[in-house]
C-alpha cells in the first residue's frame, strides 16, 4: 500500500474531491465556454447582425456543413477533455491523446455528453499519467493506453452516463414546469450557491442539460449572487469590485464568506425571490446552450443565452416574436431586482449586527 501511495504521488495522481469536483469540473466549464458556448454566440451574432462571413459555410465534413461557430461547437468534446487534462496536470502525450477521448465520450454520451466527458476524461487522464514515461517507447505506449482506455470506456459507459444525466435534467425541467414557484426557488438558490462556491455551476447545468424554465431560474439565481455581492460590497470594493463581481464572478467573496457566512444571506435570499419571479411572472426560459444557465451575468453569457433561445424559438415558429415583456423580464430578473433586493436585505442584516463594514473587502 505504501508503494502504491508513493507511486501515485510521483505521478501526481491525487484522488480527491477538490481535484475532480473543483479543478476538473471548473476546467470542463472553460472548455465548454471556448467551444460550444462561444460557437453559439458567434452564430447568433452572425445571424442577427447579418454578417455573411460568420453565416457562410467554411467546411463540409461527411455531408455536414459548418460555419465558424459550427466548427467551434463541434469541438466541444475535445475541448472539455483537454481542459480537464490540463487541470489534472497531464504530460503532453496524455493531454493531446485526450482530444480523441473527449470526442468519443461526448459523441456517445448524447445529450448528457458533458457528464460522460467529465468521468471518462478523468479516468483516461489518470491512467495515462500512470503509464507516462514508464517505458522506452513512451511515444507509442502513452497515447495507446490513454486513447484505448478512453474510447473503451466511452463505448462501455458513456451512453448510460449521458442518458442518466439527461433524465435528471429532464426531471428537473418537468418538475419546474409542474411547480414553477417551488422549483423556481430551489433551482435558483442551489445553482446560485454553486456559482459562488469554488465549483462550476456552468458545468453542472451543462452536464444536466438544464434548459427551459429551470434554466431561467438558474440564470436568475446566478445573477442574484453576482449582482447582489457587487452591489452590497460597493462601499468596500468600489467600481473595480462592482465590475469584477457583477460581470466576473461572485466566487471572489468565498474567502470572506468563510470568515463571516452571514454576508451570504442577502444574495441568497434575493435569489430565492427572483427565481420564482422568473418562472411564474415572466416565464423566462433558457432555450439556448445549457451551459449558459449556470453563467449568470458573467460576461453577460446567461443573458445572451436567453436571447439566443428567443431567436431560435422565433426561427422554429415556437415563438411569434421577441416582446417588450421579454426584455423587461430579463433585465429585471438579471440586474434590477438582484441589486434592489440584495441591498434592502443587506441593510436589515447590518442593522442586526451580523455584518459590518469591511467584511466584504476583496
Amino acid at each position: 500500500m505504501e508503494k502504491l501511495k508513493t507511486f501515485l504521488k510521483r505521478k501526481d495522481v491525487e484522488i480527491s474531491l477538490k481535484r475532480y469536483g473543483v479543478d476538473a469540473l471548473g476546467a470542463m466549464a472553460q472548455g465548454l465556454f471556448c467551444s460550444l458556448l462561444i460557437g453559439t454566440i458567434i452564430d447568433t451574432f452572425g445571424a442577427q447582425l447579418k454578417l455573411g462571413f460568420l453565416m457562410q459555410t467554411v467546411a463540409a465534413v461527411g455531408g455536414v456543413e459548418y460555419t465558424v461557430g459550427g466548427l467551434a461547437k463541434a469541438m466541444s468534446g475535445p475541448a472539455m477533455a483537454v481542459a480537464i487534462g490540463y487541470a489534472l496536470k497531464c504530460p503532453p502525450l496524455v493531454l493531446f491523446s485526450l482530444i480523441t477521448v473527449g470526442f468519443a465520450a461526448n459523441a456517445l454520451g448524447g445529450a448528457g455528453g458533458p457528464l460522460a466527458v467529465l468521468f471518462i476524461a478523468i479516468l483516461a487522464a489518470e491512467c495515462g499519467k500512470m503509464i507516462s514515461k514508464e517505458t522506452r517507447v513512451d511515444i507509442l505506449v502513452t497515447p495507446l493506453v490513454t486513447i484505448g482506455i478512453g474510447v473503451f470506456l466511452s463505448w462501455l459507459i458513456a451512453p448510460a452516463l449521458g442518458a442518466a444525466a439527461s433524465k435528471v435534467g429532464i426531471l428537473i425541467e418537468w418538475a419546474t414546469d409542474q411547480q414553477p414557484f417551488l422549483m423556481g426557488i430551489l433551482v435558483s438558490v442551489i445553482v446560485g450557491v454553486a456559482l459562488t462556491l469554488p465549483i462550476s455551476s456552468a458545468a453542472i447545468c451543462a452536464a444536466l442539460g438544464l434548459t427551459g424554465l429551470a434554466g431561467g431560474a438558474a440564470v436568475a439565481g446566478c445573477s442574484a449572487q453576482m449582482i447582489g455581492f457587487a452591489v452590497i460590497s460597493f462601499k468596500e470594493n468600489k467600481w473595480g469590485g462592482l465590475i469584477s463581481q457583477g460581470i466576473g464572478t461572485s466566487m471572489l467573496q468565498m474567502g470572506n464568506i468563510i470568515k463571516n457566512p452571514r454576508i451570504w444571506i442577502a444574495p441568497t435570499l434575493a435569489s430565492a425571490i427572483t427565481g420564482p419571479i422568473a418562472t411564474c411572472l415572466f416565464k423566462m426560459k433558457m432555450n439556448g446552450a445549457p451551459i449558459s444557465s449556470g453563467m449568470g451575468t458573467c460576461g453577460l453569457v446567461g443573458q445572451i443565452g436567453v436571447y439566443t433561445g428567443w431567436v431560435q424559438d422565433v426561427a422554429a415558429g415556437n415563438k411569434a416574436a421577441i416582446t417588450a415583456m421579454d426584455w423587461i423580464g430579463l433585465v429585471s430578473v438579471s440586474f434590477v431586482l438582484p441589486a434592489v433586493l440584495s441591498l434592502l436585505i443587506h441593510l436589515g442584516v447590518k442593522k442586526l449586527g451580523w455584518v459590518k463594514d469591511g467584511d466584504m473587502k476583496i
